[in-house]
């Protein structure tokens, strides 16, 4: 099982000054971490797309190139980019280039937002996202396989003969679909033969095994091979050596965060019972000892059979030291020891 991170670039208030934490210090820790999960052997070092003062961090693809100068094997992408307010043309450029510059380590993974400022912000349809996502994610498709390229929807102008350039080096990019928690949303990846990148974050993984197993189903219905898509889980998470000390610090920023984008949309803040319960052995944040971090990773392998677990470690902006020992256990003494779990599709029936 391979084993990763993601960042917002999350930012936090300085609570003695009431400020957000200068923009560049931000940048230059993801910097730190990135080449840190390098050096410890991580296989993906993934950003999300924001357009918030809290979480700084928009333009990924340019962020990208910049990491892929100082890391040399970890694989850097997108987590997730917002389909529906981009271009795919542009968005397979971008992403074409990034391939070139880190010799073959670009991956993409799209998906519709869970914060929706891009919307108006570009100009997009916000009622009409889930359409747009589709025929978008059609043509991206597409564009890793044709060049020239002739094709035409129903949301952009056609293409007609159209060269792309420049070209990755990986034969086709890696694409991933955040899938969501509607079965529609896996039967939609496997449609387009996309590997599926799942985000529990208020149930617990393996509570969601057969939302799982109807996209591997629904990837035999369109003809693919299970075995050659991969499934990926998302999750909130950090790692220290003293179990608890690291819960009580997730807890703190984490409830912050989550604090902000409840009022945000008139929902209640969680508590600490919401958090300890989240945080439980089977709930979806994995936080505590690498002894912990192993057992709950290994037994949620034994039910969703996953080729990649991926981890948000700086929820709320946690401290950077703290990120930094979370990365460097999470490679020194988690990965070894979860390495050797092999990849065992379950078959497919439908």
């Amino acid at each position: 099982m391979e084993l990763g991170l993601y960042s917002f670039g999350d930012n936090s208030r300085n609570p003695l000054t009431g400020s957000f934490e200068p923009t560049p210090t931000i940048y230059a820790q993801l910097i730190e971490r990135a080449k840190l999960a390098d050096e410890v052997g991580l296989t993906y070092f993934g950003l999300g797309e924001h357009h918030r003062e809290d979480y700084p961090v928009s333009a990924v693809s340019t962020f990208l190139g910049a990491l892929s100068a100082v890391t040399n094997n970890i694989r850097l992408g997108s987590a997730v980019t917002v389909l529906p307010t981009k271009d795919p043309v542009r968005l397979f450029e971008q992403f074409a280039t990034l391939d070139v510059l880190s010799g073959g380590r670009a991956e993409i993974t799209v998906g519709t937002g869970a914060y929706l400022e891009s919307y108006p912000l570009f100009g997009s349809d916000l009622d009409g996202r889930q359409e747009q996502f589709t025929e978008r994610l059609e043509l991206l498709t597409r564009l890793a396989k044709d060049n020239p390229i002739s094709w035409k929807g129903e949301f952009r102008t056609p293409l007609v003969d159209a060269g792309i350039w420049p070209r990755p080096i990986q034969t086709e990019l890696p694409l991933w679909v955040a899938a969501g928690s509607s079965l529609e949303s896996s039967e939609r990846a496997a449609k387009f033969g996309a590997n599926a990148m799942y985000s529990f974050l208020v149930t617990g993984p393996c509570d969601n095994q057969p939302l799982v197993e109807h996209y591997r189903e629904w990837l035999k219905a369109y003809g693919y091979d299970p075995t050659t898509r991969k499934v990926g889980i998302a999750g909130r998470g950090l790692i220290g050596e003293n179990s608890q000390q690291t819960k009580d610090l997730l807890f703190t920023h984490w409830s912050a965060s989550m604090s902000q984008t409840a009022s945000e949309r008139g929902a209640s803040a969680p508590s600490r019972a919401d958090f300890d319960s989240f945080a439980t052995e089977s709930g979806p944040v994995l936080a505590g000892s690498p002894n912990e971090i192993v057992d709950r990773l290994s037994a949620m392998h034994d039910t969703l059979k996953h080729d990649r677990y991926i981890m948000h470690m700086d929820v709320g902006n946690v401290p950077h030291a703290a990120v930094m020992k979370s990365i460097e256990l999470f490679g020194t003494e988690v990965l070894p020891r979860v390495a050797h779990l092999a990849r065992t599709t379950a078959p497919a029936t439908a």
